[in-house]
């Protein structure tokens, strides 16, 4: 998979899940999100489901992104 598409996968299911569920209250439950969706491509790489990666991974990137979004705020100047 190129790197645009892939960007443009993950933009999509962000927005789709920002339109869905409401901003991550905390550190820890975006975390907990996090984590539940690695656990879920963990699961498919166990059973050598490699169909499934991809939307898996798809997830865990819009899950990253919305961390950051939600979570981070903006990056702090250096210098």
């Amino acid at each position: 998979m190129k790197e645009e598409t892939a960007l443009n996968l993950i933009a999509e299911e962000y927005y789709k899940a920002s339109r869905k569920f409401n901003k991550f209250n905390s550190a820890h439950e975006g975390y907990a999100v996090l984590l539940e969706e690695v656990d879920e491509l963990w699961v498919e790489i166990k059973n050598n489901n490699s169909i499934l990666f991809a939307p898996e991974a798809i997830q865990i990137g819009a899950m990253a992104l919305r961390f950051l979004v939600d979570i981070c705020g903006e990056p702090k100047q250096e210098g």
